[in-house]
C-alpha cells in the first residue's frame, strides 16, 4: 500500500430542510390554523480518527465530500428529518488545516477524536413556528440555511515513540526490520526506502516501542534537497531519536561530520528537534578494522552527553545493549510526561 501522507479536499455540509406552509381543515379554526412543520438540520462533514488506518490514500482520487440535506417539513406539525453526519475517517497523528488561511482545524493525536469541518445548515421553520397573537393564520416559511463548505488540508504525521534518523545506506531499514516485525524495501542504493516505516519493539510485561525509519535526510533536507521535506515533519512527533552512523572502513562519510551534518539539518528545520534525547548507534563494526576508532567515538559521544552504542546487524554484537539502552530512554522519557503533567 502506497504511503500518501497529504490530501486536499472539499467538503460541505448539507442543507437544512425547507419549512412547510400547511393548514389544519377543522371547524371552529380561521382557515383550519396553521400545520406547517420546520425543516431537518442538514448533516455535518466530520473528520474521525481511526487507529486502523495508516495512509491517506483514500482521498488522493476523491476530493468532494458533500453531507446530505435535512428532510422537508409537512403538514400537521411534522418536522422533516435531519441528516445524518458524514464521517470521513482518517489515521490517528493527521493534522487538519483550513486550506485557505491555514488554521489548523485540529490535531488527531488519539483514536476516535474528531473534528465537524463543514457545519450543516438549519432546518427552515414551517408556518406553525410564525403563529403569533397578531398574526394568528401566517402563510409563509423559511428556506433552509446552506452547509458551510470549504477546502481543508489533511497531513499525517506518523505518532512514534523513536525515529530512527542518520545518512542514506547507514543500515536504518535494516535495523527497524532486526528490532522489529516491520519488513521495509532493503537494497544498497540512496532512498530505498521512500516512505516512513514503523515498526514495533515488543519489550517485556507486554509493553512495546513504536519505532519509525525516518528516511531521505541528507545536506539541504531542511530546504528542500532530496527527501528530507516531506520527511522531516515526522520527527516532530517522536520522543526520541536514534542515530545511526555508518563507522566502517567503507563509509563514504566521517561518522562525527554525518552526525553534525544530520543535526543541522534538524535545527535548520526546527532548533526543538535538537532538544530531543539522541542514542547514537555505530553501524557496521564487523567491517571496521580499526577497532580504537570505537573509543575515539565513545569519549566523543560521551563528552556530547550521547550515549553511543556500537553494533553489527550482520553478527549481531551490541543489538542487546541498544536494545536495554532504547528502554532505558523510553521509560525515562515515560517518567518525565508524567511528572510534567502532575
Amino acid at each position: 500500500m502506497k504511503f500518501i501522507d497529504k490530501a486536499k479536499i472539499f467538503v460541505k455540509g448539507g442543507s437544512g430542510g425547507r419549512g412547510c406552509v400547511a393548514f389544519r381543515r377543522e371547524k371552529f379554526v380561521p382557515f383550519g390554523g396553521p400545520s406547517g412543520g420546520s425543516g431537518g438540520k442538514g448533516g455535518d462533514v466530520v473528520i474521525k480518527a481511526d487507529k486502523r488506518l495508516r495512509t491517506l490514500m483514500d482521498y488522493k482520487y476523491k476530493r468532494h465530500y458533500k453531507a446530505k440535506s435535512g428532510q422537508a417539513g409537512s403538514g400537521s406539525n411534522k418536522h422533516g428529518k435531519s441528516a445524518e453526519d458524514l464521517v470521513l475517517r482518517v489515521p490517528v497523528g493527521t493534522v487538519v488545516k483550513d486550506a485557505q488561511t491555514g488554521e489548523v482545524l485540529a490535531d488527531l493525536t488519539k483514536d476516535g477524536q474528531s473534528v465537524i469541518v463543514a457545519k450543516g445548515g438549519k432546518g427552515g421553520r414551517g408556518n406553525a413556528s410564525f403563529k403569533s397573537p397578531t398574526n394568528q393564520t401566517p402563510d409563509y416559511s423559511e428556506e433552509g440555511e446552506k452547509g458551510q463548505e470549504r477546502w481543508i488540508e489533511l497531513e499525517l504525521k506518523l505518532l512514534a515513540d523513536a525515529g530512527i534518523i542518520g545518512l542514506p545506506n547507514v543500515g536504518k531499514s535494516t535495523l527497524i526490520s532486526t528490532l522489529s516485525h516491520a519488513k521495509p524495501k532493503i537494497a544498497d542504493y540512496p532512498f530505498t526506502t521512500l516512505s516512513p516505516v514503523l515498526g514495533v519493539l515488543q519489550l517485556d510485561r507486554g509493553k512495546s516501542i513504536v519505532l519509525a525509519d525516518i528516511p531521505g535526510l541528507i545536506e539541504g533536507a531542511s530546504q528542500g534537497a532530496g527527501l528530507g521535506h516531506e520527511f522531516l515533519k515526522h520527527i516532530e512527533r517522536t520522543k526520541f531519536l536514534i542515530h545511526m552512523l555508518d563507522i566502517s572502513d567503507f563509509s563514504q562519510k566521517d561518522p562525527i561530520e554525518a552526525f553534525e551534518l544530520i543535526n543541522t539539518e534538524l535545527k535548520n528545520y526546527s532548533p526543538k528537534l535538537l532538544e530531543k534525547p539522541q542514542i547514537v548507534v555505530g553501524n557496521k563494526i564487523d567491517m571496521l578494522s580499526d577497532k580504537s576508532r570505537i573509543e575515539k567515538l565513545k569519549k566523543y559521544f560521551k563528552e556530547k552527553n550521547y550515549p553511543f552504542i556500537p553494533i553489527s546487524l550482520v553478527t549481531k554484537e551490541g543489538i542487546d545493549t541498544l536494545i536495554n539502552t532504547i528502554k532505558d530512554t523510553y521509560e525515562k522519557m515515560k517518567e518525565k510526561e508524567l511528572s510534567t503533567k502532575s
